[in-house]
């Protein structure tokens, strides 16, 4: 029997249950949102930068000031609703908002969840105000449904369920279909199905599982989702005691080959490419759901058995450690397939006595009942940032307890895409609360991703946000009913509650602001147990960390669900148009909070702007610099370094977690072995990973059909601005030898305790020309290979590679020994190399060679913090020779609108400014490259392509060209807002 919340709105004594008492925390009294706020018109006009045509146009829309130009460009893009150009056609953000939130209300009042009429307005401007300032996005289908003539449908995530039979398999493909044309995706288990090696009932054989993927995978790539030019959303998993289970984790494998062979002839094989559609597989994400007692034979080195699915009979034995291995050798070859953790997601289960929870949704944050459904809403973190650089926990659980209430009362009016998706949703209740700017936040308080600070951090705040759900749902429960599924559950949804609480009882804080918020939490839990116990629960799950792709844009996140900071440059648009380069925001803040003063923080943002990392940068200590690890670039996180953040926060879940970790193309099917390993240990739910250049059918900058073999042919076509003519010319080198009598250099050195000498010899021109490497003793294989290094770049040098190419590839290089030197010019060296290189350009390149290796002398830095300038005074050009930067330092105000001191700055900076980047609360620091480094770049990821000369593998945008970045398990572009797969 489905509950309803009207029926329920009656106690057992058959006395009215009074409804919620909404408290007025975020708007003010007699006073609307909307009047609090500033509104401007905007221009909204989007191209496809690749092929120069307009795909959106949009005039005179509305929206706050302070919303930035990318944000109102997506919202309009996306979200508005009506033909462009009609009068039905939305203008302006407040009628999105009020369209959503009003029907929200509405529903509320109709099936008493308010007290008072007055309780209703609250909530209402509650929640009106948390979205216009960002605080929170609901996902994606409650911005395109709720509130239009369509059906509301307002959730993103789908689990479907297929049986052996032809008419569940041909079901199976009709749900899909409409799942798809509905802009959502599904996932489902198809471990149901009878293997190929099984008899059928007529004794012949079976087609097995995946010979059916072919069917819905030519559906999927049929339906693009919503209508849009994307392929479809979908999670195919099986479980790893199926027959085929081989056959299934080689699926994708063997594609990816053909699509190497097919393209090498010469065929289009990129994303959208037209001969693409030849190659299988290519629409859904692959997982393998591995239990337990895999795990252990894994561990153990034995034989694992593989059961028939009509009897659940062993069939076959196999070796489980080849399995396992063959597994990680796929997701090496293609990114899949992922793993999901069946013991531990069972584990976690509140209603185990309905069923087990077999299947997640595609971006396998969502795992659930068989045919149900869940709506996500996602909250900015970095809202709750307080002046003093803590998070504001008792601010955060409030805006939780509202937006957890209103994400209920959806699904008492949404419509679901079939019937037994609905009343499974409509029993269970399942909700996805979440975040998003977890790396933006982190850093802005001074706080390393992959480190103990930051893990407990990230762990009290999900506990409080999970805690502070539950709380409320078993609080709307003593007013609306608990989930009809509640009653034969009861035991196991208590029992997971209480885990929730040990979870959190066993995190140890290691600072005043993460005890403070784990303070909060324990508080919540303490509720949750007691009120549960009373009145039930009104949800059967609470939390979720979806990828936050598009609605992070609207909310202006600089980081995605559980992210880290992608890069620290951003690329910026500006209102009018145009575009600037950006240091992160939340960089100042950060070096502010670690004891840095002005001077140095101006310095050290110099520094990121040209470079895109805090390596060498000046008056910057080397234990800070994790604080400023990113996804990307020099300082790029370790694979473990994610790992750890999600089991951080798992245990304060519901659901999962969509995230990928990515590994350098170098990385080894060892590597993966392990990290698949080590997250069924840590306790993860699931675990995706994806290896740099590891997938063909995805173009990088240039859009052709093959994809670039490495990062300089991806760098050069991005940058590319004009045709060029190749010519075919024959080089020979020639080679140069050095005078028998030459001028030379001994220096001594010491790296991390170990000493060394270094002898260079010059040419008469005074350019470079050999040098010898003294380490280790003599006759030792250390000092062997010192010498045979050594010829090669003296041969290399006198063959005319320039310095600059070995200075370039061997600094930063990171190996033991490495640390502290003896060098007042270089003080820290990350290895031996590192130093040599770095004084052998000290000693033999000029100023500005070495300046655009960001290679400084001591003095040269000293000068930088003293003027400004590392250049020395007499070679000091003018301001028309030079690449001006302008370092614009706004200091925090009492008060919104200050802008700080702009008193005696030329016409060429005050153009600069924007209304946007005037109305600020915090540092910000805006770089403005009045020489643009490349005309092509367009969104980050092609800009930190520019500047770190290293490839970002990611695929083009579809609608506007630009190139896309991760986001959780999937891509989406921060120029449009259009994802690779996710809703």
């Amino acid at each position: 029997m489905t509950e309803t919340a009207n029926s329920a709105a009656t106690s057992k004594t058959g006395k009215a249950r009074k409804g919620l008492t909404i408290e007025r925390v975020f708007s003010t009294e007699g006073v609307h949102p909307y009047h609090e706020i500033n509104w401007e018109r905007r221009d909204v006009v989007q191209q496809n930068w690749k092929t120069g045509e307009t795909v959106f146009e949009q005039r005179g829309v509305e929206f706050p000031d302070f919303w930035s130009v990318n944000a109102s460009t997506i919202v309009t893009t996306k979200y508005f609703r009506g033909a462009v150009g009609t009068p039905e056609r939305e203008t302006g953000l407040k009628q999105l908002v009020d369209r959503v939130v009003k029907t929200y209300t509405k529903a509320g009042a109709e099936h008493g969840y308010f007290a008072t009429p007055k309780d209703a307005e609250t909530f209402e401007h509650e929640l009106t105000w948390l979205l216009v300032h960002q605080y929170f996005s609901f996902n994606s289908p409650v911005w395109f449904n709720v509130g239009t003539q369509s059906p509301q449908q307002v959730s993103a995530c789908f689990i479907l369920s297929v049986d052996d039979s032809m008419d569940s398999i041909l079901n199976w493909y009709k749900e899909e279909g409409f799942i798809f044309k509905g802009g959502s995706g599904a996932g489902l288990n198809l471990s149901r199905i009878r293997s190929s090696k099984e008899l059928l009932s007529s004794g012949g054989t079976a087609s097995g599982p995946v010979s059916f993927m072919r069917g819905a995978d030519a559906s999927a790539g049929t339906i693009k989702s919503g209508g849009a030019t994307r392929r479809a959303a979908k999670m195919v998993v099986l479980d790893v005691d199926h027959p085929d289970i081989e056959e299934f984790v080689e699926t994708k494998w063997r594609e990816e080959d053909k699509i190497r062979a097919l393209r090498d002839a010469g065929f289009d094989m990129d994303l959208g490419g037209k001969d693409i559609t030849s190659v299988q597989y290519q629409n859904a994400n692959n997982s393998v759901r591995v239990t337990d007692e895999f795990m252990r034979a894994v561990e153990e080195g034995s034989e694992f058995g593989l059961r028939g699915r009509k009897t659940g009979e062993v069939i076959e034995t196999v070796d489980a450690r080849s399995l396992f291995r063959k597994i990680s050798e796929a997701a090496w070859a293609c990114a899949d397939p992922g793993l999901q953790y069946d013991d531990t997601i069972n584990d976690w289960h509140t209603n185990p006595e309905t069923g087990r929870i077999t299947a997640s949704n595609p971006c396998s944050e969502y795992m659930s009942l068989d045919n149900s459904s869940c709506n996500l809403a996602s909250l900015n973190l970095l809202k709750f940032l307080k002046e003093d650089d803590t998070f504001d926990a008792p601010l955060f659980a409030q805006a939780v307890e509202l937006i957890i209430t209103a994400m209920d009362i959806s699904i008492c009016f949404a419509d679901f895409p079939t019937d037994p998706i609905g009343e499974t949703t409509r029993d269970y209740r399942q909700l996805g609360i979440g975040y998003a700017n977890l790396g933006a936040l982190l850093m802005a308080m001074g706080l390393g991703y992959d480190s103990d600070g930051g893990r407990a951090m990230a762990a009290t705040i999900t506990s409080l946000m999970t805690g502070t759900s539950y709380r409320r749902s078993a609080e709307l429960a003593a007013i609306v009913g608990p989930y009809a599924g509640y009653a034969r559950n009861a035991e196991a949804h208590k029992r997971v509650m209480r885990k929730h609480r040990s979870a959190n009882d066993e995190v140890r804080t290691l600072h005043i602001a993460d005890a403070q918020v784990h303070k909060l939490a324990t508080e919540e839990w303490a509720k949750v147990i007691e009120l549960g116990e009373a009145n039930g629960f009104r949800n059967a799950q609470a939390s979720v960390l979806a990828p936050t792709g598009t609605i992070g844009f609207m909310m202006d996140c600089d980081t995605t669900g559980i992210e880290p900071d992608f890069s620290l440059v951003k690329f910026k648009k500006l209102v009018g148009g145009g575009s600037m380069q950006i240091v992160n925001q939340t960089i100042p803040r950060a070096l502010k909070k670690m004891g840095y003063d002005e001077e140095k923080i101006e310095a050290i943002v110099a520094y990121i702007a040209e470079h895109g990392h805090v390596v060498d940068a000046p008056g910057l200590k080397t234990e800070h610099y994790e604080v400023f690890d990113t996804a990307m670039g020099e300082r790029s996180l370790k694979p473990m370094g994610h790992v750890k953040m999600m089991a951080a926060c798992q245990p304060f879940l519901s659901g999962a977690i969509s995230k990928t970790v990515n590994l350098p193309e170098s990385a080894t099917v060892e590597e993966i072995e392990d990290i698949y390993l080590q997250s069924w240990k840590l306790g993860l739910k699931a675990t995706a990973i994806y290896r740099d250049n590891c997938k063909v059918g995805q173009p990088l900058s240039d859009g052709g059909g093959k994809a670039k073999k490495d990062a300089a042919d991806a760098l050069e076509a991005a940058s590319a601005v004009v045709e060029k003519v190749i010519e075919k010319v024959v080089y020979a080198p020639t080679r140069k030898r050095l005078p028998k009598s030459r001028a030379s250099r001994t220096t001594s050195f010491t790296v991390g305790g170990a000493e060394g000498y270094m002898i260079s010899g010059a040419h008469d021109d005074g350019h470079l020309g050999e040098i010898f490497l003294k380490l280790g003793k003599q006759g030792s294989t250390l000092a062997g290979v010192m010498d045979a290094f050594s010829i090669a770049v003296s041969i290399g040098l006198q063959y005319g590679v320039p310095l600059e190419t070995y200075v370039s590839k061997f600094t930063n290089l990171r190996f033991e020994p490495a640390g502290l030197t003896d060098d007042p010019d270089i003080r820290m060296s990350q290895s031996l190399m590192d130093y040599v290189f770095r004084r052998l350009a000290l000693d033999y390149l000029d100023f500005e060679a070495r300046s655009a290796l960001g290679i400084y002398s001591a003095e040269e830095r000293q000068r930088h913090l003293e003027t400004g300038s590392y250049e020395p005074l007499e070679e000091t050009g003018s301001a028309s020779e030079l690449i001006e930067t302008v370092v614009e330092v706004r200091g925090a105000s009492a008060g919104r609108g200050a802008s700080g001191g702009s008193a005696g700055r030329g016409a060429s900076e005050a153009s600069l400014e924007t209304k946007e980047a005037e109305d600020v609360d915090e540092t910000e620091i805006v770089i403005a490259d009045k020489a643009p480094a490349a005309p092509t770049a367009r969104t980050s990821a092609e800009l930190l392509e520019q500047i770190t000369g290293h490839a970002v593998d990611s695929p083009l945008c579809m609608t506007c060209g630009t190139k896309m970045r991760p986001a959780g398990s999937c891509y989406v572009c921060e120029g449009c807002g259009s994802t690779s797969g996710c809703s």
